[in-house]
């Protein structure tokens, strides 16, 4: 008599992988995303693994997606068709949940990448995290705040993409004049806030640390949005920062007030004690 075995599916948290090969799950709706971004996409997702899956989600009926067909092919991106049944209804939304919840049960992948600026993906962002995945975003700036905050990490297409590249032909990707752009952080103030929350006793911090909290506290924090491409260098460059080297950690700290002006009384308390030696005399 056989014996029937039942296959349970991995779902949870994984550990990290130093080696850079964690399995990623990237889904892009097609709809939203110009495709001339798909290949800076791919090769920035290189750096944190290995695109296993990837998938684009889109009415592949419709001439608006006809830049997306070489890029399909170029990049071994698997096109799922989605018509749109109602006039004003995102029907690749639902197609796109639907497999990132089947991929997330399979246990087949550690990460997901959602390529999209909509911000209706903000729960479905929440949900892979709640299961112990790690969740990249990619979108414009124009991504509504709410889905910035929902993944581990969120990265500006504006970013990634050459500004000698252009649309491929009959696809348009220009955000509406009303639509609100997100802007920078405030840079010294991020930084100072990490470099308080991960300093010594002495001051000083660990750049690695600082940049963990910062990748924490702003999800959507990158160098190269203030046009270095690494923290680094963005760090070196910052006035109001000191840094050195001890061994093979690079590391930070506020800058120290100079022993001199520290030293320098203030007028008012100059004041204060001239008036205190009058009296006693």
């Amino acid at each position: 008599m056989g014996v029937s075995v039942r296959r349970v599916a991995r779902v949870g948290p994984v550990d990290s992988d130093p080696s850079g090969s964690a399995r990623i799950a990237v889904l892009i709706d097609a709809d939203n995303v110009s495709a001339r971004h798909v290949g800076a996409v791919l090769e920035e997702l290189a750096t944190y693994g290995v695109p296993t899956v990837k998938r684009a989600y889109g009415d592949w009926t419709t001439s608006q997606l006809t830049g997306w067909k070489p890029e399909l092919l170029r990049n071994a991106i698997q096109p799922v068709q989605q018509f749109a049944n109602t006039v004003g209804k995102n029907s690749t939304d639902s197609a796109l949940i639907i497999d990132a919840m089947d991929l997330l049960w399979q246990g087949n992948v550690d990460a997901f990448a959602l390529v999209s600026s909509d911000s209706d993906f903000t729960r479905l962002a929440t949900r892979l995290r709640e299961s112990g995945k790690r969740v990249y975003g990619l979108g414009r700036r124009n991504t509504p705040e709410s889905l910035r905050r929902a993944v581990d990490q969120f990265i500006y297409l504006e970013v990634l993409q050459d500004p000698a590249s252009h649309d491929p032909v009959g696809e348009a990707e220009a955000p509406a004049a009303d639509e609100p752009q997100a802007s920078r952080i405030n840079l010294q103030s991020a930084l100072t806030k990490a470099i308080n929350a991960t300093s010594g006793d002495d001051g000083w911090s660990t750049l690695s640390t600082v940049g963990q909290h910062l990748s924490r506290a702003h999800a959507d924090f990158d160098p190269r949005d203030f046009g270095h491409q690494k923290l680094s260098t963005l760090v070196d460059e910052q006035p109001y920062l000191d840094t050195r080297t001890e061994g093979t950690h690079r590391q930070v700290r506020l800058r120290q007030r100079t022993a001199k002006s520290a030293a320098r009384p203030s007028t008012k308390a100059t004041a204060s004690r001239g008036a205190t030696r009058k009296n006693d005399a």
